[in-house]
């Protein structure tokens, strides 16, 4: 009889449980160098955020955070940053910032009713100030940058409350997406900039407002409030927004000079 062959069955390689061990093992060594990178402390910024809580409620355990503590005797203590400014008056400053964004849009809205712009001009509040939304067919021709001749009487009366109030006012142009490609206009970067600049001169050389009040700003197609997909919609992209910034935005950038060379806040 033909003699059968011998199936070996001893195992080749690795036994079968050091890939179990192998993997325990490397998950042990990551997890110690997770809990060894942890415990590296940056002393100085550790102090800084103590620091930042004194004279707030928090940790106001002596005169000075971490006073004395951790640290060797006889060596020089730092000295640490100052403490961050009152919780209170900032908040304070806060709520007195937002009632008189409030006071300002009451009375807004109170002068373009008695103005009869009520329904020409939109009126909303936001966190930088009061802003009015007045829409492109009221001030501008289509790819044009001329004021249109009924758009004068609008901004004359808008002119009469801007004598009245003290702050800041940003004029703000858009369009819709469409392109525009001509030698005045090469974008519509260029149109909603000479839109925006159009309304800025005439409010201040027309009615005598200090032109360093007014800032004129073009953000082109780039900030719809609707989709480009319908004439509607791209009717209300094309607007000019005039913003009475409450919040100091632009008084406190540059130093400001009177006209005897003297420096001093822009002219009310």
């Amino acid at each position: 009889m033909p003699k059968r062959r011998k199936i070996s069955t001893e195992q080749k390689g690795a036994p079968y449980y050091m890939t179990t061990f192998s993997d325990m093992i490397t998950l042990m060594l990551v997890f110690f160098v997770l809990i060894y990178s942890f415990s590296i402390l940056d002393v100085e910024k550790f102090k800084a955020f103590i620091a930042s809580f004194q004279g707030v409620g928090i940790l106001n355990m002596g005169p000075q955070p971490l006073e004395g503590q951790g640290i060797e005797q006889g060596q020089e203590q730092k000295p640490l940053p100052p403490p961050a400014p009152n919780m209170e008056a900032m908040l304070q400053e806060e709520q007195r910032i937002r009632a008189e964004i409030m006071q300002v849009f009451n009375q807004l809205q109170s002068f373009l009713s008695e103005a009869g712009l009520a329904d020409v001009v939109e009126v909303r509040m936001e966190d930088r100030g009061v802003a009015l939304d007045i829409k492109e067919r009221i001030l501008f021709d289509t790819g044009r940058a001329d004021l249109k001749p009924e758009a004068l009487p609008v901004l004359d009366r808008l002119a009469q409350f801007f004598q009245r109030i003290p702050y800041q006012i940003s004029v703000e142009g858009h369009t819709d997406s469409r392109p525009i490609n001509t030698m005045e206009f090469p974008s519509n970067w260029e149109l909603s900039s000479a839109r925006s600049a159009q309304v800025v001169r005439y409010l201040s050389s027309s009615h005598n407002l200090d032109p360093r009040r007014f800032a004129a700003v073009g953000f082109g197609e780039f900030r719809p409030v609707a989709p480009n997909d319908s004439e509607a919609n791209m009717a209300l992209n094309r607007r000019v927004v005039m913003v009475i910034h409450i919040r100091d935005v632009y008084g406190s950038e540059v130093q400001q000079f009177a006209p005897d060379g003297k420096s001093g806040p822009p002219g009310q």
